[in-house]
């Protein structure tokens, strides 16, 4: 039996992190579905959900109003959550520019200030965008034509992270993005995406659905689309600039936040993972998500299992070593500043933590608690 749970647990594992991805690359390239985006300039409106973000709300605006696209066909609305500082006075600096200020109160989070906000929109296509979440001038002019395709319900940009600071967190993070970059490109190819990152987003208003207040719209809400019959795709011409957080503190709490969200939306979504009716997606959902926020427990399992193996021969003694030399890493990664720029020992800490952060996640979505609203990203 101790076999079987240590092999087992190897091969899990071992699939999750090379297996998906590798099949998913064949099947793009033997049954790619193609995309017809064409030359479209519809309205659009851009909300932004803010709480308490004045250090970054000014800058986010302007840069929306700095897209290289039609002005008259472009409206912005931001809903303040609850705020106490002066992200309300910010908002009304931009009232002659098309700017719209939506007062949420009492603060309830970002999936009710979007449920609030949707009905007051006037956007054929609605634009999702972080209170800190800088576009490239041609963002919009990239994301919005794939809608000309009438199979294309929900898109998603290319979220890049700018780490100014060159610390152990950033590296992790664009490490991090980068894969999931690439696997949603691959996705793209034979259908659609499991997953987004909710800064640069953008849905067909006829296809939104209010959502619980605690349901993770970045998750959520594309499943649905999905779930309606429409792609949910990556287009990585759209990019997102984004800095990156360089506490590891922010970045683990941060971490707990969206894994705790994720697993109650899967609880929601769990439909989709029937395969009879959702066919290849429903093996995406279940590779990419559940696998993935729950592989703490083939890895806790596998070195479990390798403790008591170790007198079973040379090839268990081995791999407890790599075991430990991988968590030795993760552990001189969180104490010294030293090995911050050393790539070996931030992808070993950046992968524990975010292990960690789904285990305990998953220990509070057992307790049955959950979160709504959040709090702005700070490094």
């Amino acid at each position: 039996m101790i076999y079987l749970l240590f092999w087992g647990s190897l091969i899990l594992l071992l699939y999750i992190y090379v297996g998906y991805p590798a099949t998913l690359l064949l099947l793009a390239r033997l049954c790619k579905k193609p995309l017809h985006p064409a030359p479209q300039e519809p309205f659009v409106t851009i909300l932004i959900a803010a709480h308490n973000e004045e250090r970054a709300l000014r800058a986010t605006i302007a840069n929306k109003l700095a897209q290289d696209y039609p002005r008259e066909k472009m409206e912005i609305i931001v809903i303040s959550d609850g705020s106490t500082d002066q992200t309300d006075t910010i908002v009304k600096e931009f009232q002659a520019e098309n700017v719209r200020l939506i007062r949420q109160e009492p603060r309830q989070g970002k999936t009710a200030a979007l449920n609030l906000a949707i009905p007051q929109t006037h956007g054929e296509i609605i634009i999702f965008s972080d209170a800190n979440s800088l576009y490239r001038p041609d963002a919009l002019k990239n994301l919005v034509p794939c809608f000309s395709d009438p199979a294309v319900g929900y898109a998603t940009g290319k979220m890049v992270y700018v780490d100014k600071e060159e610390s152990l967190v950033g590296d992790g993070c664009s490490a991090y993005m980068k894969y999931e970059n690439w696997l949603r490109a691959q996705e793209t190819a034979i259908g659609s995406i499991v997953g987004v990152d909710g800064g640069i987003d953008a849905v067909r208003k006829g296809l939104y659905q209010a959502m619980n207040p605690d349901q993770l719209p970045d998750f959520v809400l594309p499943l649905n689309v999905m779930r309606q019959g429409y792609r949910v795709i990556y287009v990585p011409e759209a990019v997102l600039m984004e800095e990156t957080l360089t506490s590891a503190g922010s970045e683990y709490r941060m971490r707990v936040r969206v894994a705790l969200r994720a697993f109650w939306a899967l609880r929601d979504m769990k439909s989709l993972l029937n395969p009879w009716r959702h066919g290849i997606f429903a093996w995406q959902l279940l590779s990419h998500k559940v696998l993935r926020y729950t592989a703490f427990l083939p890895l806790t399992l596998a070195y479990g299992a390798n403790v008591l193996l170790l007198d079973r021969g040379l090839v268990y003694l081995l791999i407890f070593l790599l075991q430990n030399t991988f968590y030795g890493c993760a552990f001189l990664g969180a104490t010294i500043k030293s090995g911050k720029r050393n790539k070996i020992i931030y992808l070993c800490w950046y992968f524990s933590l975010m292990n960690y952060a789904a285990a305990i996640a998953f220990i509070k979505f057992l307790r049955g608690k959950k979160q709504s609203t959040w709090t702005p990203r700070l490094g």
